[in-house]
């Protein structure tokens, strides 16, 4: 730049030689009426242009304001050449606030570097965007920065670029981002071969997943299945090994993201995430002494021992994590010692056995005297998050001993943690009064008023607790000096329960008013006006020193502060009037137990907390949820949780399974209300998932494949899914074919399970789908599934995949409830016997639909034969003595509510071109669904509404 501007050089040269500031101005002065003139008179090439708006930008560098250069600026960003499009670029993002009405002469220009083909301007365009990141810019370009993102010929510089640009918008603007609209085609590029474009989306979906769970959520997948091929199978390329550790930036976004997210319930992902930390944890085993692997490798270590936690605090991983952080918290290192003392202030909010950390106390206690205040703050967080019942006293003790040399900034803090720890872990109110009536005369100023609006709550609603306070309090009160808030303690609590100390030696009534009036001058007007209150308390109860207290009344009534005068006159005439009126005994009556109430120590610590610390995806020493001390323990009312339920039906459900003990058939308590094969696709899309796909083949081929055990479920041009299923019992297997019918690879494959009854049906898959999918090739898929309950609803397979653009295809697989059905043979009088105690509705499904005829005009048997053995029932020969008339028996194995069973008649009517479908069942639930299920492929139009139901 300065070899081609001589003028700027010398420009440059002449302020940095100016020796005083009068100079440097003077010459800049001169330099800017120039300027002026020049883009007044006009007719300014581009060259001066660029020089003279790049001569305003140094000026506006150095500090000076500058009122010129802003339209010419707007006309250097149209320029061709780079090096003019550059200083306009410059001058727009320096010069120009995002408020100002320039910015809207630029959008044009901006959009349409955005849709140049030279990745140099697409990236100028980006910057200006980022910085600028106006509403106005920010409505206008986004699409076009998301489109430069997910567009298959951007340069990866590009689009790396282009996600960060969208990461400043959404936290500028996140009303304006389309999230969920998005959300799959953003998630579908964390599949991307480049690391860097990877690391890049993923500090986005960071951000739009904290606001948008469910619309993400296909992003849990794809994080575990990077992080296995970064850590367990190491697939990156050497640029990207810092330190021989694997891109750990990356590690950590996605360990970090993991925890935003529940955990999952797949068996595969599970075992996959349980390799990865494990492999995280072993690779740290192994000491090293180059700080800068050390530190890569840390960070990478701490944000999976926290994702462990989150995961589940009882396995054996978060007990290998509990050794390494107690090597770290003893570290020399102080960044060491308090990630260390962090993480497993996580681990201890989180854990109900906290004997792994106990066995750290002393090093633990050791860290508060540690020369680093944020080590010594990580400290305090782990002593209030690991204190329980056993080790309460000894870490309050320790606590107390140290707020006194603690820094100022920490001290509040202390305050309200060892407050909310005493109330909590309490195990004799004694001590729960000692230890707070301690830390009123030690904490000093940094006491807040909820610490002793509590300690009042709690001595007023324990009867057992008001005489010893009293004592204690009058005790602490005799010391030279007390804080304003002992003695507003001391106040209320003698105003209240001091007569019930009075007759014993050393705390009479005069001894309690002379230790209490003696600190009234040093305190503030409102708590005199306290003091007051408990004086007139005293004229009530005791009357040998009343002429003292009057005679403070008096005193109080010519005071200047307004609410002390108030009341020391409305005192001081009731303290006049005749000993028999009962005036003065009714107002002064002892105050009533305080409503059971939330302690607001808590809510005040979670406030702080939260106005100090960052965004976090779990939240350290937040709320102690371990069983307080039965001391502090309150009674509540609970709702009935034994999970019982009244069924009508149970004792004829009892009978009958009686009945049909030769069947082994058991009734099934379960009550679902939800409609059978309802469809799910505004659910699904309420959560980010596609809808359903549809078609005219896409249901046909579904409903073939709940009576076959093979056959296609989806096809289109690109790609076809084929069906193979068997069932044993409760459990099935389900192998899904996919297959790529186009010569080009389909990248960023994703084959993704949906569930609506996780808690009925079981089914996940072995294993991971490959992320390409090479041209004209097919993969299996194996689905496991497990029947627990009746359920209703089949699971759906959500199949993403990029095709020149994002593409995805939802369907149901054909999984119900049928499907878990096993024939059983039965004679006649066995069939009919189990038919008549099963007995009519609710465990009667019944209706009648229109059949069609064969070619010949008769009923097509054999169809019908097909889809009732299909559906797993056995056909009973002989059974109805219409051979047209179809009878089956079948049980539903599910692994929670054992066998049920279920019979069936079938009853065409050739004359009537109508049939009648009859379902019995120890459950009303399955007999339902599977009349359902059976009529819908046996039916002449299944779509023409409702069939007519009759009873019989």
């Amino acid at each position: 730049m300065a070899t081609n501007m001589r003028g700027l050089t010398q420009f440059i040269a002449d302020i940095r030689g100016a020796r005083v500031r009068e100079l440097e101005e003077k010459r800049i002065n001169k330099e800017m009426a120039n300027i002026r003139k020049r883009f007044k008179d006009g007719n300014l090439d581009g060259y001066q242009k660029k020089k003279y708006v790049a001569k305003v930008i140094f000026t506006y560098i150095l500090g000076y304001k500058v009122d010129i250069g802003h339209m010419e600026a707007v006309n250097l960003i149209s320029s061709s050449k780079y090096s003019e499009k550059q200083i306009g670029y410059l001058a727009v993002t320096l010069l120009m606030h995002e408020n100002s009405d320039f910015l809207r002469l630029v959008v044009n220009s901006i959009r349409k570097d955005l849709n140049d083909n030279n990745e140099i301007h697409n990236c100028l365009a980006l910057h200006a965007i980022a910085n600028v990141g106006s509403q106005e810019m920010a409505e206008a370009l986004a699409e076009d920065v998301h489109r430069l993102l997910i567009s298959p010929t951007s340069e990866n510089f590009v689009r790396k670029k282009a996600a960060l640009t969208l990461l400043r918008l959404y936290r500028k603007h996140p009303d304006v981002i389309p999230a969920q609209e998005w959300a799959l085609r953003i998630v579908s590029i964390m599949d991307d071969p480049d690391l860097g474009v990877v690391l890049c989306v993923t500090s986005l979906i960071l951000a739009l997943a904290q606001d948008h769970p469910d619309a993400f959520a296909i992003c849990y997948q794809k994080a575990v299945d990077r992080l296995n091929r970064l850590v367990v199978e190491h697939e990156y390329p050497a640029t990207y090994s810092y330190y021989k550790v694997p891109i750990p930036w990356l590690q950590v976004k996605l360990l970090r993201l993991l925890q935003y997210y529940p955990p999952s319930d797949d068996p595969t992902l599970q075992i996959m995430l349980q390799e990865v930390l494990q492999t995280i944890m072993n690779n740290c085993n192994e000491p090293s002494r180059n700080v800068q692997h050390n530190n890569a490798q840390h960070a990478v270590l701490f944000e999976a021992i926290n994702l462990a936690i989150h995961l589940d605090t009882n396995s054996p991983l978060v007990n290998t994590a509990a050794v390494l952080l107690a090597r770290f918290i003893s570290s020399k290192e102080t960044n060491v010692r308090y990630l260390g003392l962090d993480t497993m202030a996580h681990l201890a909010a989180r854990t109900d056995n906290l004997e792994a950390i106990k066995r750290h106390q002393g090093t633990i206690i050791l860290s508060l005297r540690d020369k680093d205040i944020s080590v010594r703050r990580r400290a305090l967080d782990l002593l209030y998050s690991m204190c329980d019942v056993d080790n309460s006293e000894l870490i309050v003790g320790e606590l107390l001993r140290y707020l006194k040399v603690a820094d100022y900034g920490l001290r509040e803090e202390m305050v309200l943690k060892i407050a909310i720890l005493t109330e909590k872990y309490a195990s004799t109110y004694k001590w729960y009064v000692d230890t707070i009536l301690e830390l009123l005369s030690a904490a000093g100023d940094h006491v807040g008023e909820e610490v002793w609006y509590r300690v009042v709550q709690i001595v007023t609603n324990t009867d057992d607790l008001q005489a010893y306070a009293a004592k204690v309090v009058f005790e602490y009160l005799k010391s030279p000096s007390s804080h304003e808030s002992l003695v507003k303690v001391g106040g209320y609590i003698l105003g209240e329960y001091g007569h019930l100390i009075a007759n014993e030696p050393g705390y009479s009534p005069i001894e309690q008013f002379q230790v209490l009036h003696s600190k009234s001058q040093f305190c503030m007007a409102p708590t005199r006006a306290l003091l007051l209150s408990t004086y007139i308390k005293w004229v009530n109860v005791f009357p040998e020193i009343k002429p003292q207290l009057v005679n403070v009344f008096e005193r109080y009534r010519h005071v200047l502060d307004v609410d002390l005068q108030q009341r020391a006159c409305e005192f001081y005439a009731l303290s006049l009037r005749p000993e028999d009126d009962e005036l003065l005994p009714n107002v002064c009556e002892e105050i009533p137990p305080f409503p059971p109430r939330e302690s607001a120590l808590l809510n005040r610590l979670n406030k702080k907390h939260g106005e100090n610390e960052e965004k976090r995806p779990w939240a350290a020493s937040g709320s102690l949820e371990r069983q307080p001390s039965k001391m502090m323990r309150k009674p509540t009312l609970e709702a009935d949780t034994s999970g019982q339920r009244s069924n009508s039906n149970g004792d004829i459900s009892q009978d009958i399974a009686s009945s049909l003990a030769g069947l082994d058939l058991t009734s099934s308590p379960v009550a679902m209300q939800s409609p059978p094969l309802s469809d799910p696709s505004v659910t699904l899309a309420a959560k980010g998932i596609p809808r359903l796909t549809a078609g005219p083949n896409v249901d046909r081929w579904f409903e073939k494949l709940l009576y076959t055990p093979e056959g296609v479920l989806y096809e289109d041009v690109q790609i076809q899914v084929g069906i193979k299923s068997r069932y044993q019992g409760p459990v099935g297997q389900v192998a899904v074919y996919i297959g790529n019918k186009m010569s080009a690879p389909l990248t960023s494959f994703t084959t993704a399970l949906h569930n609506e009854e996780g808690e009925a049906l079981s089914a996940s898959f072995v294993k991971i789908a490959p992320s390409t999918l090479a041209p004209k090739t097919q993969i299996q898929q194996i689905v496991q599934v497990e029947c627990k309950k009746v359920f209703r609803k089949p699971p759906i397979l959500v199949v993403s995949f990029l095709a020149g653009a994002h593409q995805a295809i939802a369907a149901r697989l054909p999984i119900v409830i049928t499907k878990f059905l096993e024939g059983v043979k039965l004679g006649p009088a066995d069939f009919f016997e189990r038919w008549k105690l099963i007995g009519g509705p609710p465990r009667e499904a019944q209706s009648i639909f229109p059949i069609s005829l064969d070619a010949t005009g008769h009923i097509d048997l054999a169809k019908q034969r097909q889809v009732v053995s299909g559906h797993g029932f056995q056909i009973l020969e002989g059974i109805d003595p219409n051979p047209s008339n179809i009878v089956g028996a079948g049980i539903v194995h599910t692994a929670v509510d054992g066998k049920v069973g279920c019979l069936l008649r079938l009853e065409p009517n050739r004359e009537a071109k109508l049939s009648r479908i009859t379902l019995r069942s120890t459950s009303e639930e399955v007999a339902s669904e599977a009349q359902k299920l059976l009529q819908k492929p046996l039916s002449t139009d299944a779509t023409s509404g409702p069939a007519e139901k009759r009873t019989l």
